[in-house]
């Protein structure tokens, strides 16, 4: 993990659009979505509010009235791995979906209209991590960082970095900068010199049961009670509170066994 702030902000290209390959939204797709909401609800102080519906029921996930992230339910015939699914902008989503298949990654789902906010597109790199993409109208996406309960950075969790970093650089147009550190296979990517995303190779530490995945950081003001609330709401505790150069970290599942990690600025 590097600056803990750096993706989810108010970057943006023209015409008042996020610049391309920036991480812009996190979704997740649960079986039981009011419970969910509750778990959510009471971790990060989030209030609700009915989003698109067009692939079923879906939430927007506000905080003081400010969109954060959406949590929608799967049909109950669908048994996909729950997880957090980061969303990079784009300018053009059918382009993108294209180079997504000429770079190797596949396309599940889209390109699709969002209610009148964009348009997206749901797909997995040349590693088998899904990921989203997002053409939206200008204002959507994450509307609130550097708070608790919000997105702060997102990194990819995989065996090693370099056939996947090619296909973002591809993609997204990134820049490459490699962390330096005896035994660490860790990959910054930047836009412009800004940290917008990490690669982290983990070797044989990836998860059998769950392969390459996306990891959403969220922003909380105590990390340790943030902990304990975890665990009486259901969810566990995978890596407790550890302090960093970035802050203090630690890893939980929610009750569906989403992972996400949370992170106490070190201020």
């Amino acid at each position: 993990m590097t600056e803990a702030r750096g993706p989810f902000g108010p970057r943006r290209g023209t015409h008042g659009r996020r610049a391309p390959g920036t991480p812009c939204w996190v979704s997740l797709m649960v079986h039981g979505l009011t419970a969910t909401e509750r778990f959510y609800g009471e971790l990060f102080g989030w209030k609700f509010e009915p989003g698109p519906q067009q692939l079923g029921p879906y939430s927007w996930a506000l905080l003081d009235g400010h969109r954060v992230g959406g949590i929608g339910q799967l049909a109950p015939d669908l048994h996909l791995p729950i997880a957090w699914t980061p969303h990079f902008a784009t300018d053009d989503v059918d382009r993108t979906a294209e180079a997504v298949r000429l770079c190797g990654g596949t396309v599940g789902v889209g390109p699709v209209e969002a209610r009148g906010t964009g348009r997206l597109v749901i797909g997995s790199d040349t590693s088998g991590a899904v990921f989203g993409v997002w053409q939206g109208v200008p204002g959507t996406g994450t509307a609130v960082t550097g708070v608790h309960g919000t997105p702060a950075w997102t990194e990819l969790l995989t065996f090693e970095t370099a056939s996947v970093t090619k296909f973002y650089k591809t993609l997204f147009g990134y820049e490459e900068e490699p962390v330096v550190s005896a035994g660490l296979d860790y990959v910054t990517l930047r836009l412009d010199g800004v940290p917008v995303a990490g690669v982290h190779g983990v070797g044989h530490s990836l998860p059998r049961d769950r392969g390459s995945h996306w990891l959403t950081y969220f922003q909380v003001d105590d990390a340790d009670a943030a902990l304990r609330r975890v665990a009486e709401l259901g969810g566990r505790v995978l890596e407790p509170a550890h302090d960093s150069p970035h802050g203090r970290v630690a890893k939980v599942a929610d009750p569906e066994g989403a992972l996400l990690a949370l992170v106490q600025d070190p201020r």
